[in-house]
């Protein structure tokens, strides 16, 4: 219920400098007075205006010395009125702040309940409230940019004009339809297709910004697979600068996936290093391939390892075998030795892949492999304009283009008239107009218990 009063951590738990505990709801500031003593109450104090004092318990003994502070509905974050006491840091100060306050009333916060009263309150449309999580999950400058020109609400603008622009049209179009006794004339394809064409247009430019902010918020998962010993976890390690992953020379030593996170050009990398692909020889072995093969659909991008050193074999096309129809880049490891791979032979198999030498011992082609990482999946997209966004809304997106260029090669108005209606309602989506609360639940529960 959006009537009563919240209370949660809204920093990480453990040793800090401060510990801030957030109340929201119209009981927010009478509940920190009950346990706040300085030389005024919140209450008569100037919002915005920070104060020195103490928390105490029911006996009046002192918990922690505090600073408190008071927001004024409606210009506060969530909407409502606020309170927050900031504490030191640690777990037990933190809690017995919040079990008093809960013990007077307020309720424990669930995940993202604070952002998701901001947005029923009308401080934030759903993009901007997305984009909330996006900074706070920002592992690079360009992603922080990312997320912050969504949360200024610019991405949002952006939608919003591109949904008035299609309201106009489908207006234009449905009332010809829907009131024929008016006489009102229906227009001809040719005279709608330069704003159809130019929709388009923004609408694709909106849904390759997005995805790029995607590419920012979520990263890249890359499968790093092959057969046994082709040098897998040593390319990992390499790539990392650390020693990550166990490396022997006994075929078969990695059992498990294990992954790592490395930024380049600000978008995050997530490798994913996985068991060699091969006919297992033991229960142990057999489980680590299931978790390869799990690896290789959830993956972006996979890179296929060869030894260049050594001709192909047999296990080399079970891996061959299963990248089928995928999206993978094909490296020649161990570059530093004497070549026996026939390197053209694969090349005319897979004609379009990318291919490259490497060395995880010497370091050779890593830079140039991170680049072609980054630019395979995101294109030619400029990540300067990219715009955080999540999966959900890039979906939302692909289906508003889709409609429209649907609509553009309608065989009748009245079709095309419906394609820009699902991609309408597309964008009305997007921006959470009529969200239902099976779609906000399932995107506030990713956020902390304290925004």
């Amino acid at each position: 219920m959006i009537e009563d009063t919240i209370v949660a951590v809204s920093t990480a738990p453990g040793e800090a400098g401060i510990a801030v505990i957030r109340l929201a709801g119209p009981d927010a500031v009478r509940l920190a007075d009950q346990v706040f003593r300085g030389r005024k109450p919140l209450g008569s104090s100037p919002p915005r205006f920070m104060r020195y004092g103490r928390v105490v318990d029911s006996r009046e003994e002192v918990v922690d010395e505090v600073l408190a502070v008071r927001f004024e509905a409606p210009r506060t974050y969530t909407g409502s009125e606020m309170a927050e006491i900031h504490c030191h840091g640690g777990s037990v100060s933190a809690r017995r702040v919040v079990e008093m306050l809960s013990g007077l009333g307020a309720r424990l916060a669930e995940p993202g309940e604070f952002t998701r009263r901001a947005f029923l309150n009308g401080r934030l449309d759903l993009a901007q409230a997305e984009s909330v999580l996006g900074v706070i999950r920002a592992r690079s400058d360009r992603a922080l940019s990312s997320a912050a020109r969504s949360l200024g609400g610019e991405l949002s603008e952006a939608v919003k004009n591109l949904r008035e622009r299609l309201l106009s049209m489908c207006a234009g179009l449905e009332a010809s339809f829907d009131f024929p006794e008016e006489d009102i004339p229906s227009p001809e394809k040719t005279e709608i297709l330069p704003a159809l064409e130019q929709a388009l247009k923004e609408a694709e430019k909106l849904h390759r910004r997005c995805r790029d902010g995607q590419v920012l918020r979520e990263g890249i998962r890359v499968a790093i697979v092959g057969r046994p010993n082709v040098g897998k976890s040593s390319l990992l390690n390499a790539l990392l600068q650390e020693s990550r992953a166990i490396v022997t020379s006994i075929p078969g030593t990695t059992r498990d996936v294990i992954e790592a996170v490395l930024t380049y050009d600000g978008v995050p990398i997530r490798l994913v290093d996985t068991a060699g692909i091969r006919q297992p020889s033991d229960l142990l072995e057999e489980a680590g391939i299931a978790r390869t093969l799990s690896a290789l659909k959830e993956a972006d991008l996979k890179l296929w390892v060869l030894d260049g050193s050594r001709p192909l074999c047999e296990e080399d096309a079970l891996v061959e075998e299963r990248l089928q129809g995928t999206v993978f880049m094909v490296l020649f490891n161990k570059a530093d030795l004497p070549k026996a791979l026939d390197a053209d032979e694969i090349r005319s198999r897979h004609p379009g892949k990318r291919f490259l030498g490497v060395s995880a011992k010497t370091g050779l082609g890593l830079e140039r492999l991170k680049e072609e990482i980054v630019r395979l999946v995101t294109g030619e997209g400029v990540l300067e304009e990219a715009c955080n966004a999540s999966a959900r809304q890039v979906e939302e997106l692909r289906t508003a283009v889709q409609g429209i260029s649907e609509a553009l090669s309608a065989h009748s108005l009245d079709l095309a008239a419906s394609c820009l209606r699902e991609s309408r309602l597309a964008l009305e989506r997007f921006l959470g107009m009529n969200a239902d609360n099976d779609l906000l639940d399932t995107i506030f529960r990713q956020f902390c218990l304290g925004k």
